[in-house]
C-alpha cells in the first residue's frame, strides 16, 4: 500500500501531499463554506485557506499516498465527511443555473477532487464517526490493513474520523471508537459520473432553469413555490439562501419576501437530512439534465424522496399561499402555516399528546418534551391563534386552508386537554413576590417533582408551577417564572390565582392564547367557518354574504346603493381594507370600486387621499394614526373599535389584539355606533 517515494507525472512527489490542481489553490478559501452553505457545519472553521486541499489530502492519505506518519491536516470542522455516499446533492447544486459562478467553480473543484479520491468508490469499505483520542495522539495512522484520519477539531476528547479498510480486517485505529455513522452505498456519484458532470457543465454551461419543473415539484410535495425552487436547485438550506443576489432571484422568479419565506419552509431539516433528500436525484447519465425534460425528471425524483420522508402536503392555491407569506418571521413559513390547517396530524406536536417536564438550564428552568415536538406545538399555537381570524376572514369559502381551520382548532384543543402538557404563563408579577418563598400562601409549598431535580426552588399546586429564577454571572437573579397545565385551567380558584399572579397579560407567552382558543369568540368563529350558507368562492369580509341584514339597514340609513354601503361597512371594520383586497373580496372590477367610492365621498362619508403604507385611497374622516412595520396604520375611530392600543409615542406599534367579535357581529356593532351618532366624523 505504501507509495511514499512515488514521483507523479506532474513532477510532484506523493509525500508532499499538496493539491495537484493548479487552478484549485485560487479557489481554496473561505468561499468554500459559502458554496457549501447548509450542507456543512461551523462556517467559521472554514474561513482560512486549505479547505479543498485538506479534503484532497485526506483522500490521498487514505489511498496510500504520502508517509504513514504525516497527517493530512484539517478541512473545516470535518462535516464534509457526510458527503461520502451523498455527493449527488453537491453535484446538483454545482450543475444548475441559479448557482452563482464563484460558488459553482468551488463546487466543481470539489467534485473533481472527489472523483479522484476513494470516496467516489463504493463506500462499503469506508466508515465515519467519532473516536476518543489520547492527548497528543496521532491524527492519522496507516498500515497494510488500511488507514484512519481524524478530521475537524477535538471536542471533549472526541474527534470525527474517517477510515478505509484495505482487506477483511478492521483498519488501524486512532483510539476508542465511540460512534460509527452509516455511510450510504451504491448511490449516485461514482468517479465516472462526477467527471462527466463536471466536463458537461464546463462545455455546455449550467443546466438551464425550468420553471415547469419547479411547478411539478411543488404539486408533487405540497411545498411552496419558493421552497420547491430552492430544493430543485440543491439549496434546501437555512444558511445559504439569504445570500441570493438579484440575478439568482430573477432566475428563481422570486421576490425578497418569498425568498425569506422559502428558506424557513423546510423547518428544522438537518444538513444530513438535506443531503439524503437530494443525494440520488440526478440521472445515471448526467447528460440527460440538458435534455428538454431533464430537470422535470429530477423534480419527480425529489418529490418521491420528499414524500417518502415527510409525506405529501395538500397543495393550496397560490393566492392562499401568498396571503400568508411573512405571517411570522421567526416561527412559521407560509407553507408550514398552511400545512397546519390542511394536514395538521402531520405537524410535530399536533398528531399526538405531549408529555412534558421541566428541566434545568443556565438561563432558567423550562418545559421540554424531548426533541422538537413541544417547540413545534408552541410555534403552531403562537402563529395559528393570532391569525385564525385572517384565515376565516380573508380566504374564500371552499379554500382548503379555511376548510381545515375547525379541525385544527379541535386538534389544538385536544392537545391542551392532556394532563401531561405544561405551558408558559410568563413571569411572576413583582407586586406578588420576588421568589417562590413569597407565594407559598398562593400556590402552596409542595415542590415540583419531575424526572430531574430542579436546581432552584419551586412550588406546584397541580395547575401552576412556580420556579425561581437563576443567578447570572453578574450575580443578578432573574424573576420567577410561572408554568401551567392547561388541562386543569378554567374558571376555578386556582385559575384565578394564576391570572392574578402573572405579569402584564398582554405579553403572556401561552396563557392568553389558550383562554381565547377555549373561549366563546373562537367557538363562534368556528361556527361561522362551518356554516354552509356562505357560497363557495365568496368571502366573509363581504357583508353582502355575511351580514345582508346589516347591509340593508346601512344602505337605507345612508341613502346609498348596496355597493357603497358594503364599502362603507368594510372601511368601518376591516383591519386592512386595501384596494386590491376589497376588489378580491367583493368580486369588483376597478370601475365598480371607484363608483362606490365616489358615492361615499359625495355623501361626506369618506375622503380621498394618499397616505403612506395604506394601500388605498379612500379613508374614514377623522384622525389618522401612523404605525411602524409590520403594523397597519389606520383611522383612530376604527382602531378604537378593534381594541388596538397606541404605543407610548401615539403610534400603532402593538400587536393586534385577539378578536372579540365575528365579522357579522363586527359589521353590526359598527353600524350600531353610526346609528347612535357615534360614527367617524371629521
Amino acid at each position: 500500500m505504501e507509495r511514499s517515494s512515488t514521483v507523479r507525472g506532474d513532477g510532484m512527489t506523493a509525500s508532499e501531499l499538496l493539491t495537484a490542481r493548479p487552478g484549485t489553490a485560487a479557489l481554496d478559501d473561505h468561499g468554500v463554506a459559502t458554496a457549501l452553505g447548509g450542507l456543512v457545519d461551523g462556517a467559521g472553521y472554514w474561513s482560512g485557506t486549505g479547505a479543498l486541499a485538506g479534503i484532497e489530502r485526506t483522500g490521498r492519505y487514505l489511498a496510500g499516498w504520502g508517509e504513514p506518519g504525516e497527517g493530512p491536516g484539517r478541512a473545516g470542522e470535518g462535516s464534509w465527511t457526510r458527503f461520502i455516499g451523498r455527493i449527488g446533492a453537491v453535484a446538483l447544486r454545482a450543475a444548475v443555473e441559479p448557482t452563482r459562478d464563484e460558488r459553482r467553480r468551488r463546487l466543481l473543484a470539489l467534485l473533481e477532487i472527489w472523483a479522484d479520491s476513494p470516496f467516489a468508490d463504493s463506500p462499503a469499505r469506508i466508515r465515519t464517526g467519532l473516536v476518543r483520542v489520547a492527548e497528543g495522539g496521532p491524527e492519522a495512522v496507516r498500515d497494510e490493513r488500511g488507514a484512519a484520519v481524524a478530521v475537524g477539531w477535538s471536542a471533549g476528547g472526541l474527534r470525527k474520523f474517517v477510515d478505509l479498510r484495505a482487506g477483511e480486517a478492521d483498519p488501524p485505529g486512532l483510539g476508542t471508537i465511540e460512534e460509527v455513522t452509516g455511510v450510504p452505498c451504491g448511490g449516485w456519484g461514482d468517479a465516472g459520473q462526477l467527471r462527466r458532470l463536471v466536463d458537461l457543465v464546463r462545455e455546455r454551461g449550467p443546466v438551464p432553469w425550468d420553471l415547469d419543473a419547479v411547478a411539478e415539484l411543488r404539486d408533487g410535495t405540497g411545498m411552496g413555490r419558493a421552497a420547491a425552487s430552492f430544493a430543485l436547485a440543491g439549496m434546501v438550506s437555512g444558511g445559504y439562501l439569504p445570500h441570493l443576489d438579484d440575478r439568482e432571484r430573477r432566475i428563481h422568479r422570486l421576490k425578497v419576501a418569498e425568498v425569506e419565506d422559502g428558506v424557513r419552509e423546510p423547518g428544522r431539516m438537518s444538513p444530513p437530512d438535506r443531503l439524503g433528500l437530494l443525494a440520488d436525484v440526478l440521472p445515471g447519465d448526467p447528460a440527460e439534465l440538458w435534455e428538454p425534460q431533464g430537470m422535470r425528471a429530477v423534480a419527480r425524483r425529489i418529490a418521491h424522496a420528499w414524500r417518502e420522508r415527510y409525506g405529501r402536503r395538500t397543495v393550496v392555491p397560490e393566492r392562499t399561499f401568498d396571503t400568508f407569506i411573512g405571517v411570522d418571521q421567526v416561527r412559521l413559513s407560509a407553507g408550514r402555516f398552511c400545512a397546519a390547517f390542511t394536514d395538521h396530524a402531520s405537524i410535530r406536536g399536533l398528531g399526538s399528546n405531549l408529555d412534558t417536564w421541566i428541566r434545568n438550564s443556565d438561563f432558567r428552568p423550562f418545559p421540554t418534551a424531548g426533541g422538537w415536538d413541544l417547540v413545534d406545538f408552541r410555534d403552531t399555537l403562537h402563529v395559528v391563534v393570532p391569525n385564525l381570524f385572517r384565515v376565516y376572514a380573508e380566504l374564500p369559502a371552499g379554500d382548503p386552508v379555511r376548510a381545515g381551520a375547525p379541525g385544527l382548532v379541535r386538534a389544538l384543543s385536544e392537545r391542551l386537554d392532556h394532563p401531561g402538557l405544561l405551558l408558559d404563563a410568563g413571569h411572576l408579577h413583582p407586586a406578588v413576590g420576588h421568589e417562590v418563598a413569597d407565594v407559598h400562601d398562593r400556590f402552596g409549598s409542595r415542590p415540583y417533582a419531575g424526572p430531574e431535580p430542579l436546581d432552584v426552588a419551586s412550588a406546584d399546586d397541580g395547575l401552576t408551577v412556580v420556579v425561581d429564577g437563576v443567578v447570572d454571572r453578574a450575580g443578578v437573579r432573574s424573576r420567577p417564572r410561572l408554568y401551567f397545565r392547561p388541562a386543569f385551567h378554567g374558571d376555578d380558584e386556582r385559575s384565578r390565582t394564576l391570572r392574578e399572579a402573572r405579569s402584564d397579560s398582554r405579553y403572556d407567552p401561552d396563557l392568553g392564547l389558550v383562554e381565547w382558543l377555549r373561549g366563546p369568540v373562537c367557538a363562534r368563529v368556528v361556527e361561522r367557518l362551518e356554516d354552509s350558507s356562505l357560497p363557495p368562492g365568496t368571502y366573509e369580509t363581504n357583508p353582502v354574504f355575511s351580514a345582508p341584514g346589516v347591509l340593508g339597514r346601512a344602505a337605507r340609513g345612508l341613502g346609498v346603493d348596496e355597493d357603497a354601503a358594503a364599502l362603507y361597512l368594510q372601511l368601518l371594520t376591516l383591519y386592512a381594507p386595501v384596494d386590491r383586497a376589497i376588489r378580491t373580496w367583493n368580486g369588483w372590477k376597478p370601475a365598480r370600486h371607484q363608483k362606490a367610492a365616489a358615492v361615499l365621498v359625495e355623501h361626506g362619508l369618506a375622503v380621498e387621499d394618499g397616505r403612506a403604507r395604506a394601500g388605498r385611497r379612500l379613508f374614514l374622516p377623522g384622525e389618522w394614526i401612523h404605525a411602524g412595520k409590520p403594523y397597519q396604520p389606520m383611522e383612530a375611530w376604527k382602531a378604537e373599535l378593534l381594541g388596538l392600543e397606541r404605543s407610548y409615542n401615539g403610534r400603532l406599534e402593538n400587536p393586534l389584539p385577539l378578536p372579540t367579535r365575528t365579522l357579522p357581529e363586527l359589521f353590526a356593532r359598527a353600524w350600531e355606533l353610526v346609528e347612535e351618532g357615534r360614527g367617524p366624523s371629521a
